[in-house]
């Protein structure tokens, strides 16, 4: 048996949904084991072109098990939305091939709610939430203010939870921000719309993976944004509301006890960023336009023009630590081939001294790159398969920055699609 996290190493949008899609051929359970729908993996496959937001990107292979496991903020309304559309196209979602933890918590309507709130209230102060009631969530779950998704088994005792919770959050909409309230109809609406519908596919997770384990099935565990983006090791407070790091897979997927194999940290061919905060290597001008236009740099679930900039081996070294990867997906690598010579961050200046070191999160707002030209490769590299295809200026990119980061690359992709991807012998 073999099991494996695949991560972010950067900001988010790195790419992992193309790589776990790549991988699952060779995993049987792929597991989403952290964060919510605020950020998308975007899939581009035989079936078409996905921009999954709450599924786990192995839903696309036929008899992989796919599991939301108790670390994700579950939101049923926004999870219904994105089943139907995947069912629409010919997908298959039974509870044989999806399935979601009991343990889960619901992310409620009002989160959502209080999350704009609390954005319009910080004004030019704001994180750059994308106010999908990330943060609310899982401040109610550490209150212990959730309801777990195994009540949506039984009506009754959903709506006894929920009485408590409604008086909470009321308290705080109504008092704090002078909103207006929910009431017990509204959420019966929206149980009756959302949450009976995704309720047959809540059982216990954890039994199952056991099982699983006993059995030497194999599994993936699926992270959602970067290392960047961690709530204890990112750049605070510009980030996410949960552990993006493979060290908490195992506790988010619902078997505290698993041990991963295997770490691939996806890392792109140059830097992006979603959001507020320090982006030390970022690119203005004409020179960001057309990196952006080139790699189409949007986000997946904002449509927000994400803000670009060269690789960033400083931040990228950084990442591969939190993560403890084990080798990396160099993601966008043809992206760079309209550049006659492609930039480099390969060090900071904090303070008047040169670092390559990652700094404190306060210490990022005065830091300042350093900037290295490699030669382009200026050719289409979307066909090349193997290594010895790439031009040399292509390789020799490649080999810089796996020497910079410290760890050994060995996925190297060529376009969105499946196929389109070298794998390195090393």
């Amino acid at each position: 048996m073999s099991n494996c996290v695949i991560v972010g190493i950067n900001w988010g949008d790195e790419g992992k949904g193309r790589m776990v899609d790549l991988l699952t051929e060779d995993y049987d359970i792929v597991i989403r084991y952290q964060g919510g729908g605020n950020a998308g993996h975007t899939v581009v496959n035989e079936k078409g072109r996905f921009a999954l937001h709450l599924l786990p990107s192995g839903i696309f292979r036929e008899g992989v098990v796919n599991i939301l496991g108790n670390g994700v903020a579950l939101d049923p309304e926004n999870l219904w939305a994105e089943m139907s559309e995947v069912m629409s196209k010919g997908i298959s979602l039974t509870p044989g091939n999806l399935k979601i933890s009991e343990r889960a918590s619901l992310l409620m309507p009002w989160h959502r709610k209080l999350d704009e709130l609390e954005e319009a209230r910080l004004a030019d102060r704001k994180y750059g939430s994308t106010k999908q009631g990330i943060a609310p969530f899982y401040a109610d779950k550490y209150r212990k203010k959730t309801v777990l998704a195994g009540e949506l088994r039984d009506r009754g005792r959903f709506f006894d939870r929920l009485e408590e919770l409604l008086e909470w959050n009321n308290l705080i909409l109504t008092g704090v921000y002078g909103a207006k309230p929910y009431t017990k109809d509204d959420i019966g609406k929206w149980f009756d719309s959302f949450c009976s519908k995704i309720a047959p596919f809540v059982c216990d997770t954890g039994g199952f993976l056991e099982n699983a384990r006993s059995e030497g099935k194999s599994i993936l565990m699926e992270a959602q944004l970067g290392a960047l983006r961690d709530i204890d090791f990112g750049i605070y407070p510009y980030t996410t509301s949960s552990n993006t790091t493979a060290a908490y897979a195992p506790i988010g997927s619902g078997l505290p006890s698993l041990r991963p194999d295997e770490v691939i940290g996806v890392v792109k061919a140059y830097s992006t960023c979603v959001g507020e905060g320090p982006f030390v290597c970022e690119m203005s001008g004409e020179e960001a336009s057309a990196l952006r236009e080139a790699g189409a740099e949007y986000g997946a679930k904002t449509g927000r023009p994400r803000r670009v900039g060269p690789i960033d081996t400083v931040a990228t070294g950084y990442g591969v630590g939190v993560q403890g990867a084990t080798c990396l997906a160099l993601t966008k690598l043809d992206v760079l081939s309209y550049m006659k010579s492609i930039p480099v961050c390969s060090a900071y200046t904090v303070n008047g001294r040169k670092t390559g070191r990652f700094p404190f999160p306060a210490d990022l707002g005065g830091a300042l790159p350093v900037i290295e030209e490699l030669p382009g490769w200026n050719c289409d590299i979307t066909g090349a398969r193997y290594w010895e295809e790439l031009p040399q200026e292509a390789k020799r990119y490649v080999e810089f920055i796996e020497k910079a980061v410290g760890c050994p690359i060995k996925y190297v992709s060529v376009g969105p699609e499946r196929d389109s991807i070298i794998i390195r012998d090393l």
